[in-house]
């Protein structure tokens, strides 16, 4: 097998539980719902869509796949949805498949539970585009019960966070990150021109909001919401790989896959 493929990861792999695991499940239901779309696509719309709104890009990884939607959802994840036609020669009316592969040195660090929603949430965006349909639930500046509730139990491990952290944190989320007196904001750019902020003070403790140019017309709230939780798992995470000999708080360690825990954390592995 050629180096360049053996990178690449399947969602079993990482949730690592040695049987068929609900995320490769999930990943194939939703590429039975989604493939319709792509017969007969206009790559060049869809070129655009991937390039300009997701940031990502249209390429071949070598799976001999039509073409595949490569995405980085943070540095060293990447996520690849590899699409091929191949008609109804197997008799089953199924006409085409999704096949997703992820690739980076921190690919095994976050859980199927988060690759997979982020991978629909996605495939969603992209339909809604192809569509021109606009998204469908705009209350950015409110939160859900799940956002609040997430912001509550994850507000803690930011106490971990100390200055010479400013730098090494920026790089590992691709983000802007600063402090000023016991405040730290943290802003990254989840899709072009659309933008999460998350603010953590040790008294008010952790709160998020979003803004972007593209924000209205690009990105339901629902979903904002969902990679902006995504966003602070993933700041736990840093904060665990820094800390280890220290005692953290519970949701710190079910912040990874289980591959990560078993090979990599040496932790029991938990699950939230």
């Amino acid at each position: 097998m050629p180096q360049e493929i053996r990178k690449y990861v399947k969602i079993g792999q990482i949730d690592a539980t040695g049987v068929r695991g609900p995320h490769e499940k999930e990943l194939e239901d939703i590429s039975k719902a989604k493939y319709g779309l792509f017969i007969d696509i206009d790559l060049k719309k869809l070129k655009t869509i991937v390039n300009n709104d997701l940031g990502g890009r249209i390429e071949n990884i070598g799976f001999n796949e039509d073409w595949s939607i490569t995405l980085e959802m943070f540095p060293e994840v990447n996520i690849h949805m590899s699409y091929s036609y191949f008609g109804d020669e197997f008799g089953d009316d199924i006409e085409a498949e999704f096949i997703f592969y992820f690739s980076g040195k921190h690919v095994t660090w976050v859980p199927g539970e988060d690759s997979a929603t982020y991978i629909d949430i996605v495939l969603d965006f992209i339909e809604r585009k192809l569509k021109e349909k606009p998204p469908f639930e705009k209350k950015y500046k409110s939160k859900s019960e799940l956002m609040k509730k997430v912001l509550l139990q994850r507000s803690e491990p930011f106490k971990y966070l100390r200055e010479n952290d400013i730098e090494p944190l920026s790089g590992f989320l691709r983000a802007q990150v600063w402090k000023i007196d016991n405040i730290w904001r943290i802003k990254k750019e989840i899709f072009p021109e659309i933008f999460t902020e998350l603010i953590w003070d040790k008294n008010d403790g952790l709160d998020i909001k979003f803004y972007g140019e593209k924000l209205v017309s690009n990105l339901d709230s629902y979903h904002a919401e969902f990679i902006g939780i995504f966003v602070i798992n993933h700041i736990l995470r840093f904060i665990t790989v820094n800390n280890l000999d220290k005692n953290l708080p519970d949701i710190c360690y079910i912040m990874f896959s289980r591959y990560y825990t078993k090979n990599i954390g040496k932790w029991d592995h938990r699950t939230r």
